[in-house]
C-alpha cells in the first residue's frame, strides 16, 4: 500500500522545536495519526497539544478522524501545516463544566432567596416596576421554572457524558472560562438572580397553570424530545469504524441546516412563556445569535464537501426566519 510522505510547516512564528521536515504515513492514516507522529518527532508528549492545518485555507482539521488522503488540498501539495496548541482540555469535560453553572446557581439562589431578597430589595424598591409577591412561598411560575431548568441542564450533562461524539478531542484550556461565561453568567447567575425573586415576573404569575402556560409546558417538552432525537440521530449517523462525513436526513434536515439547534429554541421559548423571565429572554436571544453563526458555517461545510449531492437549505435554524 502507497504511503503518504508530507512535507512539515511551522503554522507560527515560534514553531515546534525538533520539527522534522517531512514525515511518512501509511495511506489509511488519519488526521490523529499526523498528530501522533508529528508529537513524536518533535518530542511532545500529548498529541492533542498538535493543530494540523489545511495549507491552503490555513483552517484547522477539526476531524481527527478523517483520512488524510481525503483532505484534497493536503494530498495535493504535500503539506501539512502544524501549530503547538498549548495546554488541552477534553471537549466534553468543557461541556460539562460549561452546564454545571446553571445547575450550581438555581439551587443556590432558592435556598438563600427568604434571606437574600429581603436584604437587597429595600435598595432595589423606587427601581422596580412591581411590588413583591406577598406570600413568602414560590409561585407556580417559579416552581416550574426550577424544574424545567433544572430538566435542561441535567439531560445536557447526560448527552455530554453518553452519548455526544466530538470531532476535535481537545481545545485550548485558556477557552473553558470564554465559553463557561455564557452559561453561568445569563443562564446561571442572571437567570436565578431575577426569576427566584419575590418581585419578578415568574413570583407575580398566577399561581394557577394557565391554558399560555399549558402550551409552554408542550413546546418545552416537545422541544427537548426532539433535541434529543436530533442528538441521538447524529451520534449514531456514521457506523463503527467509519471515518467519511455523512448527509443527515430526515429529524428536521429537510427544513433547516441545524434542527438541534431549532428544536433547543422552541424549548427555550417554552420556558420563557411559562416563566415570564426577561433573563431568559436575554439568553437564548444571544445564543440564537450564535447558534445562526455554527448553523451558516456547518451549511457552507456541506455545500462545499458535498456539492451536487446536498440539498441546499434557505435558512439554518428556523424556517423562514433564520
Amino acid at each position: 500500500m502507497a504511503g503518504l510522505s508530507l512535507k512539515i510547516t511551522n503554522r507560527s512564528r515560534k514553531g515546534l522545536k525538533g520539527l522534522p521536515p517531512s514525515i511518512e504515513l501509511p495511506d489509511d492514516a488519519t488526521v490523529e495519526d499526523a498528530k501522533k507522529a508529528v508529537a513524536r518527532a518533535s518530542k511532545v508528549s500529548d498529541h492533542n497539544r498538535i493543530g494540523i492545518f489545511d495549507p491552503v485555507s490555513k483552517k484547522t482539521i477539526k476531524d481527527r478522524n478523517s483520512l488524510l488522503r481525503e483532505q484534497s488540498e493536503v494530498v495535493k501539495r504535500g503539506e501539512l501545516l502544524v501549530k503547538d496548541l498549548g495546554l488541552q482540555i477534553g471537549w466534553r469535560l468543557v461541556y460539562m463544566i460549561e452546564y454545571l453553572g446553571p445547575l450550581l446557581f438555581h439551587p443556590l439562589f432558592l435556598t438563600l432567596r427568604n434571606q437574600f431578597y429581603p436584604a437587597v430589595h429595600p435598595f432595589l424598591k423606587d427601581y422596580l416596576p412591581y411590588a413583591p409577591r406577598a406570600s413568602d412561598t414560590l409561585s407556580y411560575a417559579q416552581q416550574a421554572a426550577f424544574a424545567m431548568i433544572t430538566a435542561h441542564f441535567v439531560k445536557r450533562e447526560l448527552e455530554t457524558m453518553f452519548l455526544h461524539k466530538f470531532s476535535a478531542a481537545t481545545m485550548p484550556f485558556a477557552f473553558v472560562f470564554r465559553n463557561s461565561f455564557f452559561y453561568w453568567a445569563l443562564a446561571g447567575l442572571l437567570g436565578a438572580l431575577e426569576l427566584y425573586a419575590p418581585f419578578s415576573p415568574a413570583a407575580l404569575a398566577p399561581d394557577a397553570p394557565t391554558p399560555l402556560t399549558y402550551f409552554g409546558f408542550f413546546l418545552y417538552a416537545f422541544g427537548e424530545v426532539a433535541n434529543f432525537n436530533v442528538h441521538y440521530y447524529l451520534a449514531h449517523l456514521r457506523k463503527p469504524g467509519e471515518t467519511a462525513r455523512k448527509i443527515p436526513h430526515g429529524h428536521g434536515f429537510g427544513l433547516v441546516t441545524c434542527p438541534n439547534y431549532m428544536f433547543e429554541i422552541i424549548a427555550w421559548i417554552g420556558i420563557i412563556i411559562v416563566t415570564r423571565s426577561p433573563s431568559l429572554l436575554l439568553f437564548i436571544t444571544i445564543g440564537s445569535y450564535y447558534m445562526y453563526i455554527w448553523g451558516w458555517g456547518k451549511e457552507k461545510t456541506y455545500r462545499k464537501e458535498f456539492g451536487d449531492k446536498y440539498k441546499k437549505k434557505r435558512f439554518v435554524m428556523l424556517p423562514g426566519l433564520l
